[in-house]
């Protein structure tokens, strides 16, 4: 990670799980990382933990990406803090235990809105950023998951994620027809241990409890140590599509 250090770095989803996990890596590691979330209370409290854990530093930032302009302003913050980015991270995601064929259409925009669009406009901001101060060996990481590769419970979660598949190899396929060395990856899940399941089902969370008791799964920190490895892939090497399961994972 020596080539990171005191570089800037954009996580998505900071509050909580996997953002929360890669944050502290990337701040264990000497890097300057901007964390976004919805909840401000909850990323201060997480940099308040991650500061005293390594010579890099978190900059929490209440962002909401729903909203274009809210995401518009991190970047804003970004420029005047630091001048430049040279590692982007889409974590955020928002998942709706709830059949297509009788979802709320409210539901399914949240879906589209955070999974997909946000991170369209966070990639496209990073980038563009990122040409306008000559930074030609920057990272795009995405975290996706195996929903985005077999349809497993929950169809339109799987179709959002089946498109962060599709989005991160278009993105691959422009960067190398422009001659740049910015690198694309995505890293794709199996089940994890984090809130998401609780918010998905948070009428039922005994059998959340029952699920991780019963089944294999991974932790927040395989997540960042996955996306450690990405990052520090010598210049030769992309890493484009990386898939991680716990031992013994069925599918």
């Amino acid at each position: 990670m020596e080539r990171w250090i005191g570089k800037v770095a954009l996580v998505t989803g900071a509050s909580a799980g996997i953002g929360a996990a890669i944050v502290k890596k990337l701040v264990e590691n000497g890097m300057e990382v901007v964390g976004c979330a919805r909840n401000l209370k909850e990323l201060n409290e997480i940099a308040t933990k991650v500061n005293k854990a390594g010579p890099g530093h978190m900059y929490p930032y209440k962002c909401d990406l729903v909203d274009e302009n809210q995401i518009l302003a991190v970047f804003e913050y970004i420029k005047k803090q630091f001048g430049t980015i040279h590692i982007c991270i889409n974590n955020a995601a928002v998942c709706y235990h709830t059949p297509m064929v009788s979802a709320d259409t409210e539901h399914l925009k949240e879906m589209i809105n955070v999974n997909i669009l946000a991170l369209c406009i966070t990639t496209r901001e990073a980038i563009t950023l990122m040409k306008n101060t000559n930074i030609d060996d920057g990272h795009i990481v995405n975290i996706n998951g195996n929903a985005g590769h077999k349809i497993y419970f929950e169809t339109f979660y799987s179709a959002t994620k089946y498109a962060v598949t599709a989005l991160t190899e278009g993105l691959r396929q422009e960067l190398r027809a422009a001659n740049s060395r910015i690198r694309a990856t995505a890293i794709s899940p199996g089940l994890v241990k984090t809130e998401l399941m609780y918010r998905m089902h948070k009428d039922d969370s005994r059998s959340v409890d029952e699920l991780y008791a019963t089944k294999p799964s991974l932790q927040p920190d395989d997540v960042a140590n996955a996306v450690s490895f990405a990052i520090t892939s010598p210049s030769h090497m992309e890493i484009n599509d990386m898939r991680i399961r716990p031992t013994g994972q069925l599918n």
